[in-house]
């Protein structure tokens, strides 16, 4: 959800014009509205004040990025002996000069 469309689902919820809160906030109801269709995007400090002006706080979190690596696999693989990771390996370049489309193939 972009800050301007928190800002305005806030504003809304509390039933507060554009006018009335940039009044609040000391500012202008177009400064308001640039901020509500994303032509300008606010700092996270202003738009806490903005927020909290129609009494709701802005809570900020960070949690733990999924980078679409299988752990799991990888403690398998390095299970292996060093000649079975070897192995392992040239089978998987072999599948995939197989399939791909880009490997010139030899007649046989």
């Amino acid at each position: 959800m972009s800050p301007g469309q928190l800002l305005k689902d806030a504003r809304n919820r509390h039933g507060v014009g554009q006018r009335e809160l940039a009044i609040r906030a000391g500012t202008t109801q177009s400064a308001i509205s640039r901020i509500e269709r994303d032509r300008i995007s606010p700092s996270v400090e202003t738009l806490r004040e903005l927020l909290y002006l129609l009494g709701e706080d802005l809570e900020l979190g960070t949690s733990k990025r999924d980078w679409g690596i299988d752990r799991t696999l990888v403690d398998e693989r390095l299970a292996l002996t060093a000649a079975q990771r070897v192995d392992y390996g040239i089978a998987f370049a072999k599948q995939a000069i197989e399939i791909s489309p880009n490997v010139r193939k030899e007649a046989a």
